[in-house]
């Protein structure tokens, strides 16, 4: 057995282990994530009261909840679920700016949490309709979103979009909406144009930092991020994300596992960017092992 597999096999987060298991084993999930002390924390500690509040507002920590597995339907996220969908849904009313013909709008935000809403069973909601309603609208031709307001900004923002094709693709998983699968499908086009990291002028590396795989990324885009949702989507293996995956693959520790860049967050007692949960500042991280090893395995490596 590999040995980032057995590592990972080994985690104290049971949601961790059942991923594991199902993604990379074939077999059955076999773990009650309620129980992992992540989630426990996820669901139990108070939100602020503006769900978008870094970190530790509704929005984020519905989507850490639903990459550590909580169920469709759990009571405590459901309800901080209800409280962003309330506030992306007033946040619409306002309108969304139109320059040069191309909607600004941080594609991310409904992104995310139209991922959440979608597997935690809200799909069907109408607040949820019309998070996903509102992507498809504003997704500019290039495939991708961005909320930049200047005139002279006419290309997508990565970090606007990656989030979005996930949310539109589990919305398609959720409802068979073949439009979102579509979108999806463009915004992963749009990563594989740049051959996820790289620019169409020269090849040369858009930012240095994608190259640094963080968790959780929350709305920031890396080569890790991009080529998760690639793997979702089902493009992992498109000739296009070799490059990406080559540079995944070279950042593996010669233990098996994978660390983290500088994480955009900080523990508990700081005053800004804080985090209820651990995911692990320095040293092998269990979520990028996670993740990385779950790709390579989409992409046939």
């Amino acid at each position: 057995m590999e040995s980032g597999v057995k590592w990972l096999l080994e985690s104290e987060e049971p949601a961790v282990r059942g991923m594991v298991r199902r993604d990379l084993l074939g077999e059955e999930f076999g773990e009650d994530v309620l129980e992992g002390a992540n989630v426990r924390a996820l669901l139990e500690a108070p939100a602020t009261k503006h769900p978008y509040s870094k970190w530790t507002g509704a929005h984020w920590r519905i989507v850490s909840m639903v990459e550590l597995e909580v169920p469709a339907g759990e009571p405590r996220a459901v309800r901080a679920a209800e409280q962003v969908l309330d506030t992306m849904t007033r946040s619409r009313e306002y309108g969304v700016p139109v320059v040069n013909g191309l909607a600004r709008r941080c594609g991310s935000i409904e992104g995310n949490a139209l991922a959440a809403c979608s597997l935690l069973g809200l799909a069907e909601d109408p607040r949820t309709q019309g998070m996903a309603e509102g992507l498809l609208e504003w997704q500019w031709p290039d495939g991708g979103w961005n909320c930049d307001k200047r005139p002279e900004a006419h290309r997508s923002s990565f970090h606007e979009t990656h989030a979005a094709a996930w949310g539109l693709h589990e919305y398609w998983r959720a409802t068979g909406d073949t439009a979102a699968r579509d979108a999806a499908v463009r915004a992963g086009e749009l990563f594989l144009e740049h051959r996820v990291f790289r620019r169409l002028s020269d090849g040369a590396v858009i930012d240095k930092r994608w190259l640094l795989p963080k968790y959780p990324p929350y709305w920031h885009y890396d080569i890790l991020q991009a080529l998760l949702v690639l793997s979702r989507i089902g493009l992992a293996k498109d000739p296009r994300a070799a490059d990406a995956l080559d540079e995944l693959e070279r950042r593996r520790l010669p233990d098996g596992r994978w660390k983290v860049g500088s994480p955009w967050w900080r523990p508990m007692g700081g005053n800004s960017s804080q985090e209820v949960v651990d995911w692990g500042r320095s040293g092998p991280n269990e979520m990028a092992t996670l993740n990385a090893l779950r790709i390579l395995k989409a992409a046939g490596r």
